[in-house]
């Protein structure tokens, strides 16, 4: 076995160049996934603690576009944009995210949804063209903890919206 654990059972061969963050959100994974679907919903929760999110163009379709700005906190604006590649309702999503089309440190993640009881455990693995690139990210712009937080404001948004609900 090597240092990186390559070849070990059930660690893929990307395990230097991939982010997987998970959680599990106490709401059905239809209402998850359709979070992740729709402008309305997205604008409320995506990106880090302080950011928000303003959408340029969005159609959610395989070979569909996202393109947006995040506003950080700072006041930084960081251009942003995705296209699917596959759309499985409500079980997974795989796209490709980079800062513009054609960008060539853009990067691939799988979001999958599987039910766990009455929730939805949520994965989001990240695989990065190279493991320098991955390590920029995580060490330069705190990708692993970004991520965390941004799945928590799903979380956050998604269980707000059933209480809502369940009021009305």
């Amino acid at each position: 076995m090597s240092a990186t654990g390559r070849g070990t059972p059930g660690q893929s061969a990307t395990a230097d160049r991939e982010i997987v963050i998970s959680r599990v959100i106490d709401a059905p994974r239809e209402l998850v996934f359709e979070a992740f679907t729709e402008v309305p919903h997205l604008s409320m929760w995506w990106g880090p603690e302080g950011f928000t999110t303003t959408t340029r163009a969005f159609e959610f379709r395989v070979g569909g576009e996202w393109d947006f700005v995040m506003h950080g906190p700072d006041g930084t604006d960081y251009r942003e944009w995705i296209s699917w590649t596959e759309i499985a309702p409500p079980e997974r999503i795989a796209l490709l995210h980079g800062e513009s089309r054609g960008d060539p440190d853009a990067f691939e993640s799988v979001l999958t949804f599987e039910p766990d009881g009455a929730a939805t455990r949520i994965e989001m693995r990240t695989v990065f063209p190279t493991k320098e690139l991955r390590d920029e990210a995580v060490e330069k712009y705190h990708a692993i903890k970004g991520g965390e937080q941004t799945l928590g404001n799903l979380a956050a948004y998604v269980t707000e919206t059933l209480r809502k609900g369940a009021e009305s």
